[in-house]
């Protein structure tokens, strides 16, 4: 039992950590997009993260498992790679060069609600009718985040943003299921999707000027995304699910990273809050709150 209780408490800290290294992303999006593109800052960002998985692996032991690795492993992490980190993150930086830091992240986040929905025709789920009130809120959060306080049609680059932002969730619910048939340990999964990705990105940059970082602010930024945002954080939360009792004590703690994402973009980047904002905030999180209540009645994982 003291054991258990112990773990409990590391599950806990690693989960806390994890979510406030994600809350401060969105403002390190936004910070690192002064200095350099979309496609520059995915770049530095991925071989920064291959190297922390590596080096994560290195220390965990787990490097002799690349001996393990099949042809099959190697096809599905090849195109795992393409998808995400590589395409994902070029469409969502974009999303963060176009919006508010405050709506690009909630939007980002509807991409459990849009599982469900790529669900039905890919998996052959069945939704009950709580799934659906959910996807109703959370597209309802959507509806009213994308307002911006009013200024949605103010300029073109406005709606453009938001159709990427949510674009990526898409993307991610994809990336999600197409993930869910890897045998790979987790870390060593992540790991091999980055080498990928990386390659496929410096290969990019051959044919882009500039193709990576330029500077020491551009650098540092995409440093700190591949740490806290691809590399480091994932595996805290991952070790958190973990050590934790039942996922279900620690997986709520996400949803408040919007929530600490208003007061970095608001203290750093300045950026006025919208009361639209902060009330599709509420119904986006309510959304999939009430989905992985379905989910967990209807015995889903």
């Amino acid at each position: 039992m003291a054991d258990q209780q112990k773990n409990q408490r590391r599950a806990f800290l690693f989960a806390i950590t994890a979510v406030l290294f994600w809350s401060t992303v969105p403002t390190a999006f936004k910070l690192g997009l002064r200095y350099q593109d979309n496609y520059q800052m995915v770049t530095g960002a991925a071989l920064v993260s291959t190297l922390v998985l590596g080096l994560i692996l290195l220390l965990q032991g787990k490097f002799r498992l690349l001996k393990t690795l099949r042809t099959l492993d190697l096809g599905r992490s090849a195109l795992l790679g393409l998808l995400n980190p590589a395409f994902y993150y070029l469409v969502l930086f974009k999303a963060y060069d176009l919006l508010p830091g405050q709506v690009a992240q909630p939007l980002n986040m509807t991409w459990p609600i849009v599982l469900v929905l790529v669900s039905i025709p890919m998996l052959k789920q069945k939704i009950g009718w709580l799934s659906v009130v959910s996807m109703m809120i959370s597209f309802g959060g959507v509806v009213v985040l994308s307002l911006q306080g009013g200024t949605l049609f103010s300029e073109d680059s406005n709606f453009r943003g938001v159709l990427l932002a949510l674009f990526t969730a898409f993307l991610w619910a994809f990336y999600w299921i197409f993930n869910m048939k890897s045998r790979l340990d987790e870390v060593l999964g992540l790991f091999m999707i980055f080498v990928f990705s990386s390659l496929y990105l410096l290969a990019g940059s051959f044919f882009r000027d500039p193709g990576l970082p330029a500077g020491r602010e551009a650098w540092m930024a995409a440093a700190y995304i591949g740490v806290f945002e691809m590399g480091l954080t994932f595996v805290l939360w991952l070790r958190a699910l973990q050590l934790s009792s039942t996922t279900a004590r620690i997986s709520n703690l996400v949803f408040v990273a919007p929530f600490v994402n208003l007061i970095f973009v608001h203290l750093i980047l300045g950026e006025t809050i919208f009361i639209s904002t902060i009330f599709g905030i509420i119904l986006v999180v309510s959304g999939i709150f009430i989905q992985n209540t379905a989910q967990k009645r209807d015995g889903q994982t």
